[in-house]
């Protein structure tokens, strides 16, 4: 099977061996991995955050149910991640014996959070967007389970596919797993981003055009904002590893992981700046600024 198929990441050339210089420092790639272990580190504190507030000192709601999975997926990635930075940290520095066979299950294992976050956050894009164009079905009709089915039947779907990809990509040859994965790019590009993209963009035109007495609800700029963040940071990985598939490189593999490591880093503190606004901006307790944005959903149901 050819590297560029499921090169892992961040991916930095493995320095030759010759005499006695059996350790050759790339300044460059190091830092870049090193800064990628940092903000993952960072990302797992504030999802861990995510995950012990929502979990334990929060009211439950629909809507916390997609953000604590969210928190999950977030999480899984980067400790993904974390161990694949710190193995070509030492990739980088000295060389080593890791399989590569190993290392292609790390970057496919992150596919698998990867895909949770992208299907996670189209879940939440349409269930929102029908909460304000149908606030009547949504309040009277909706099943109280939807979030906690939904979620289920989401993490089944993408066990389902990337034991699909692992299986083709470590089992078979190497065009099987650029097939494997062109299907599920074209799964995400096509089934589910748009979706998303469409629900937050009437989303935006919704709260632009309503009344003016009535401001925007920080529930609206978190679900807005994440999903902003993610066509810029997390998009980036798709297109990357899809245009390998075709042997395009377009973008360092450093870099695109990098991005991706921000977009699963980012929303505990997206939840955290958006709460602790109001008409001045001050931070105030962590509990409390997530209270405000998480605890004002069943509001929001109620007087839509």
């Amino acid at each position: 099977m050819e590297l560029n198929q499921t090169s892992p990441p961040p991916t930095s050339p493995v320095p030759e061996t010759d005499g006695d210089n059996q350790c050759r420092v790339e300044v460059t790639d190091v830092a870049i991995d090193g800064v990628t272990l940092l903000i993952c580190l960072c990302g797992l504190v504030g999802n861990g955050t995510v995950l012990w507030l929502l979990g334990f000192h929060i009211r439950r709601n629909p809507f916390t149910v997609y953000i604590l999975n969210l928190a999950v997926a977030d999480f899984t990635f980067l400790l993904f991640m974390v161990t694949s930075a710190l193995l070509y940290m030492m990739d980088n520095i000295c060389s080593t014996v890791v399989s590569m066979r190993y290392l292609r299950s790390l970057f496919l294992l992150s596919l698998f959070s990867y895909n949770m976050g992208l299907y996670l956050l189209t879940a939440i894009s349409i269930e929102r967007c029908v909460s304000i164009l149908c606030p009547l079905w949504y309040r009277c009709r909706r099943p109280p389970c939807l979030s906690s089915v939904v979620c289920a039947l989401l993490w089944a779907l993408s066990i389902a596919v990337i034991a699909a990809v692992t299986s083709l990509c470590l089992l078979h040859e190497h065009e099987h797993c650029r097939v494997a994965l062109i299907s599920m790019y074209v799964l995400n590009f096509l089934i589910f981003a748009p979706p998303m993209v469409i629900s937050n963009v009437i989303l935006f035109f919704k709260v632009l055009c309503g009344s003016k007495q009535r401001q925007p609800r920080r529930l609206y700029i978190v679900i807005f904002l994440t999903v902003l963040y993610f066509l810029i940071f997390g998009v980036p990985l798709s297109i990357w590893n899809f245009l390998q598939q075709f042997s395009y490189d377009v973008l360092s593999s450093q870099v695109v992981f990098l991005l991706a490591c921000i977009n699963s880093s980012i929303n505990p503190f997206i939840y955290f700046l958006v709460g602790s606004c109001r008409r001045h901006c001050s931070l105030v307790p962590l509990q409390v600024a997530f209270r405000r944005v998480f605890e004002e959903t069943v509001v929001t149901v109620i007087s839509s």
